[in-house]
């Protein structure tokens, strides 16, 4: 099964379907699109950046543009799919905006557990969504969007439960969290200073540490993972050399990139590209 949506005004971009809308991504590739994988019955298998993960049974992780996937195994699966144009051309709330916590506010690929009432839930408004599909008229991209919102509202809301962003206080921190981060994507390739993200945000690049560390982080330490995962990204996809990925990163010099990757990963960039080619 696979519903689309194309909204010819603004090129929204809205499908949803099974485990068929991710055949795309049996070979790894960038997402592109904003997507939603809720597994039912079974288990579910994706590799994020690299990085393998196993969807239980009745849970719901949250994809964003920005990063290279792989679908491995998964059936029974409700996915959900969509492009900027179709839900982030609109002015949300923070919390469920394309910046919100489901794809910028956390340290972690969100992974959330439905219990058997949310499951319920979910089910309810998958029906509503299929309904409106089916359903063409001067309203229905709003009505699209709408239910877009209900739906990340509902996941955001089990999200802050389970990480225990429940209080005014916690909820300024992740605020702070995903600004930064925000930034970080914006700039990262040609301002690698705390200070300069400090300065957009209002803060000292204390308050900013004093922050991110009950977070088990550092504002650093998340420029520099965003840079190495660009990195690592330029060597496993494409063929350009180390020299010419600290350019595009903004390094003058590739021995500073090769510094830090190798303080990152263990490797150098060059021994991981060699490791690259051992392993496939």
């Amino acid at each position: 099964m696979q519903e689309v949506f194309k909204d010819f005004s603004t090129d929204g971009l809205l499908k949803i379907g099974n485990e068929l809308l991710l055949e795309t991504y049996r070979k790894p590739k960038q997402a592109g699109l904003y997507i939603f994988i809720r597994t039912t019955s079974n288990k579910a298998t994706i590799e994020v950046d690299g990085i393998p993960y196993i969807i239980s049974e009745h849970s719901l992780l949250a994809l964003t543009p920005i990063q290279f996937i792989h679908f491995t195994e998964g059936k029974n699966l409700i996915v959900y799919q969509f492009n900027r144009e179709f839900y982030c051309i609109k002015d949300h709330d923070q919390e469920v905006s394309c910046a919100g916590l489901l794809f910028f506010g956390n340290a972690h690929v969100p992974l959330i557990d439905l219990g058997e009432k949310e499951q319920q839930k979910f089910d309810t408004l998958h029906e509503v969504f299929v309904d409106e599909l089916d359903t063409q008229d001067t309203i229905q991209a709003e009505m699209l969007r709408m239910l877009m919102a209900r739906f990340m509202i509902m996941s955001t809301r089990l999200l802050k439960a389970k990480e225990g962003f429940s209080n005014a206080a916690n909820d300024v921190k992740v605020d702070l969290l995903r600004g930064f981060n925000l930034l970080v994507e914006a700039h990262y390739k040609s301002e690698h200073s705390v200070s300069f993200y400090a300065e957009k945000l209002f803060k000292s690049p204390k308050t900013l540490s004093n922050t991110f560390s009950k977070f088990n982080t550092t504002p650093l330490q998340i420029i520099h993972e965003r840079i190495v995962l660009e990195a690592k990204r330029l060597l496993i996809y494409t063929d350009k050399t180390a020299k010419e990925i600290a350019y595009e990163i903004g390094f003058e010099d590739a021995s500073h990139l090769s510094r830090l990757f190798k303080k990152q990963t263990q490797y150098s960039p060059s021994e991981f590209k060699k490791q690259l080619k051992k392993a496939y």
